[in-house]
């Protein structure tokens, strides 16, 4: 499936997602851009950490569309939690989710963001954390969150952009966006290095 803002013909920027969380990040930027599902394997390789994994996967993400759009900028952008080494994946149930909280009651975990820009020839890409001090959690408190925000698609069973926000007790990165999966300070930065500056007109629009 694809879905796009605006025809991939039309404009020099694509967004290697198919995450509505990040769509709608990218809106901020304000420039136009399109949304193509990068279909790559997310299965953490041995011995790689949770930081690598996130690096990694922005990075084929990128590269797996960049390849069938090379005249394009292409972002690919990944986020793994990391809870003591252990990397936590999308609970991709009610129940997994609650089993999920249960575990981070009480406990601090480290988000990694990464984001990967390809232009030509190049490719950039690094990645943010955010340290999340979970409140302890009551198993009354978590069925509710879980029953209200549904977070079955997001690492670590929290978003942070809704009512996950309650079952924090800290927060701490340098860039806000980290967190909902799309470090939009180091976004911008990545795509200055590739020629496309936000704060420029039309600067990610293809010439008529």
């Amino acid at each position: 499936m694809q879905f796009c803002q605006e025809d991939p013909s039309a404009v020099l920027l694509i967004l290697a997602s198919t995450s509505r969380y990040r769509k709608d990040l990218m809106e901020r930027l304000r420039i136009p851009f399109c949304c193509i599902p990068p279909e790559v394997d997310e299965s953490r390789l041995p011995t790689e950490t949770p930081t690598e994994m996130a690096r990694r996967l922005a990075a084929e993400k990128s590269r797996a569309i960049h390849s069938r759009y090379p005249g394009h900028v292409v972002i690919g952008s990944d986020q793994v939690a990391d809870w003591n080494g252990q990397a936590l994946g999308k609970p991709g149930s009610i129940e997994a989710a609650c089993e999920q909280l249960a575990n981070l009651s009480g406990q601090t975990v480290v988000f990694h963001t990464a984001v990967s820009v390809s232009a030509g020839e190049q490719q950039w890409t690094t990645s943010t954390n955010t340290i999340c001090s979970f409140r302890a959690l009551s198993e009354e408190a978590i069925r509710r969150y879980v029953d209200i925000d549904h977070p079955i698609d997001t690492a670590g069973s929290a978003k942070a952009e809704s009512l996950g926000i309650a079952l924090m007790e800290s927060m701490q990165s340098v860039d806000p966006t980290a967190i909902i999966g799309l470090p939009l300070i180091a976004l911008t930065s990545l795509l200055r290095q590739a020629g496309l500056d936000p704060l420029q007109e039309h600067a990610c629009r293809r010439p008529s």
